[in-house]
């Protein structure tokens, strides 16, 4: 999902040029509630969604995969546990750049934090693309070249990938800090000064890590696919059978990723093409003018469209649960440790004595809870 600061408040902000400057008297939503209403209320309905998925399902997943009986072993486990403690990070960001754009909060637009939080909104968003592109790569050598696996899909060298693309995250995202300022007038926008400068920088960085990326998981992916194929079908010639379950749920967290992330590439790329109206009509004719409205049309589809690319950092805990045994019966003995707790820790829970089906000098209520919890752990 790229950085959707550059879509609303950027693109909306070029129409403020000149002798009417609407931004002076009407904030950003009260503007969009007047000429295109459907926008906000697809942001106010469908992201609490996501929301609630991704702040459930992502500290499940991490907790998960980052156990240590887990990613000791398996370096797969660790990328997705990095996976998901970023994802979570981006989301409780995105509440508060939501809480600015979808409810008129003013939550970062102020000096020194309009641009910090741009920093800190873009760096997981540069971080994702990377770490799907790395278990890729891995699951792609270790389906494809076999041979070396072990010497490349290690948990040692997947800690050194996880922390050289860290880096470059945050090295990355730290250009945000010039390309962003505060203006008293308008709130949070690009620096004038930055001005050729951010649109070289950001259409490198989008079209790099938001389409070349995806282009190549997706092409990675098909050279996967093909050699699972041709594995099966040696398997049952020679009677054998293949447990293919980690592969199929690395292909579908890497094609879900592509399907969603290159339609908001797509809009992106577009966005200059898509002409605005006079800038000098009053609001309320905003929404009968036809390049205005032609304009909105984009602005709704692309909100749909980024809505659905939200859905990347909150939906791979499904994915996790629906492709994976294992996944499952972690998930369930969690469930099942969080209720078993929970009645332990109640005070109407049945005494110790109500669990015990025989005695043992006296001590039966403490030997059956210690039964329980030993019965609960994984």
């Amino acid at each position: 999902m790229m950085n959707s600061s550059s879509l609303n408040v950027s693109a909306m902000a070029t129409v403020t040029e000149g002798p009417v400057n609407l931004f002076a008297n009407r904030s950003y939503i009260e503007i969009l509630l007047v000429t295109a209403p459907q926008v906000v209320t697809i942001d106010r309905v469908v992201t609490p969604i996501w929301y609630i998925i991704g702040f459930i399902g992502n500290p499940i997943s991490a907790k998960i995969w980052l156990s240590r009986t887990v990613c000791k072993s398996n370096s797969s486990a660790l990328y997705f546990g990095i996976l998901s403690i970023v994802e979570t990070l981006y989301l409780i960001l995105h509440v508060i750049y939501e809480l600015h754009m979808a409810w008129g909060y003013n939550t970062y637009h102020k000096r020194v934090s309009c641009e910090l939080f741009n920093f800190f909104f873009i760096t997981p968003q540069y971080m994702v693309p990377m770490l799907v592109l790395a278990f890729t790569t891995e699951r792609y050598i270790a389906v494809c070249h076999p041979f070396v696996s072990e010497k490349y899909c290690t948990v040692t060298r997947a800690k050194i990938v996880i922390g050289c693309m860290s880096v470059t995250s945050i090295a990355l995202g730290l250009v945000q800090v010039y390309i962003w300022a505060f203006d008293d007038a308008i709130g949070c926008v690009f620096r004038p000064s930055a001005n050729g400068f951010h649109t070289i920088w950001t259409w490198v960085t989008e079209m790099l890590l938001f389409l070349v990326i995806p282009v190549a998981c997706l092409v990675i992916n098909v050279l996967v696919i093909r050699e699972i194929k041709r594995i099966q079908f040696q398997s049952a010639a020679h009677g054998q059978g293949s447990n293919p379950a980690s592969t199929t749920t690395l292909l579908c967290v890497s094609f879900y990723f592509i399907l969603t992330l290159l339609p908001a590439t797509i809009f992106y790329a577009i966005q200059t093409s898509v002409p605005q109206g006079n800038p000098y009509l009053s609001l309320e004719k905003w929404a009968s003018d036809p390049t205005w409205k032609s304009y909105f049309l984009y602005l709704t589809m692309r909100k749909a469209v980024e809505e659905i690319c939200l859905s990347n950092y909150a939906s791979y805990f499904i994915i996790y649960y629906i492709t994976g045994t294992y996944f499952q019966k972690a998930c369930k003995e969690m469930c099942m440790r969080f209720v078993g707790n929970r009645m332990m820790r109640s005070p109407n829970r049945a005494k110790h004595t109500d669990y015990s089906m025989s005695t043992n000098n006296g001590n039966a209520g403490k030997y059956a809870e210690t039964v329980i919890l030993t019965n609960l752990e994984p």
